[in-house]
């Protein structure tokens, strides 16, 4: 199936580790070991089904106040991540992007990345990207103080906007899924976000399938998706080509 006509990129945050783990009496620590073991089938899944991107909320700007346990056992899962599907992702020429403040990381962690992203750069299959130390505020914050420290006289636009983002070329997220029940955004993605499809589920990560992924993937492409208009609508773009054209027309008859 390849449904990237209608669905291109997805978000998801990956939460209710934690709470899996301790409805088994378990520590919360467990529970990211457990979580991080499904990502690739995800993953896998993603490029299965034609996706353009795939955007994971790993670690917020927020996460940092947590357990510090916690955070030290979230570092070492993402370079055991690298090491592991390094080799798999080269092979299906998965193009690999961290995205957020990552300074904080080890700097083993770091090289890694760093390797894994010039490595596959190129690659024109699903854009995988890691959202680590990120927040969507920040990424706001840094892409108007890129662009103001080389335009300080040009008004400031919605492209000008978008150039500066973290990872441009992804475009806008078509659908968000949150697993573990909760139903908000948390600070992720907040511009790319403005017309995406959202879907809650009460599944905690780590129970998450590559059968419940693809089901949703299936759902949401059924959605009639009108970007303001009001009939079904092929992108927020077109949209808004349509609202420029009807503006000039209405400055015809008005003037």
């Amino acid at each position: 199936m390849n449904i990237n006509d209608k669905i291109k990129h997805v978000a998801i945050i990956m939460d209710g580790n934690g709470r899996w783990a301790q409805n088994r009496c378990r520590p919360r620590v467990w529970g990211h070991i457990r979580g991080s073991s499904i990502v690739s089938d995800i993953v896998e899944e993603a490029d299965d089904l034609g996706l353009h991107a795939l955007t994971l909320y790993a670690f917020s700007t927020e996460n940092w106040s947590r357990p510090l346990g916690e955070v030290t056992t979230l570092f070492n899962l993402l370079k055991k991540f690298l090491l592991k599907e390094r080799r798999k992702i080269l092979k299906n020429r998965v193009r690999f992007k961290v995205i957020g403040d990552v300074s904080n990381l080890p700097l083993p962690t770091r090289e890694l990345i760093n390797k894994l992203e010039k490595e596959t750069k190129d690659f024109k299959g699903l854009k995988l990207s890691f959202a680590f130390g990120y927040g969507g505020r920040n990424e706001m914050i840094n892409a108007v103080n890129k662009w103001a420290q080389s335009n300080p006289e040009r008004p400031f636009s919605e492209e000008d906007m978008e150039a500066n983002l973290y990872q441009p070329d992804l475009g806008d997220v078509d659908l968000l899924i949150r697993t573990g029940g909760d139903q908000r955004i948390s600070n992720f993605l907040l511009w790319q976000m403005a017309y995406a499809e959202l879907f809650f589920t009460p599944t905690k990560w780590p129970d998450f399938t590559r059968e419940e992924f693809r089901g949703i993937i299936y759902q949401v492409s059924g959605r009639e998706r009108r970007f303001g208009t009001i009939g079904a609508t092929e992108s927020l773009d077109e949209s808004c080509l349509l609202a420029r054209k009807n503006l000039e027309e209405l400055n015809q008859i008005y003037r």
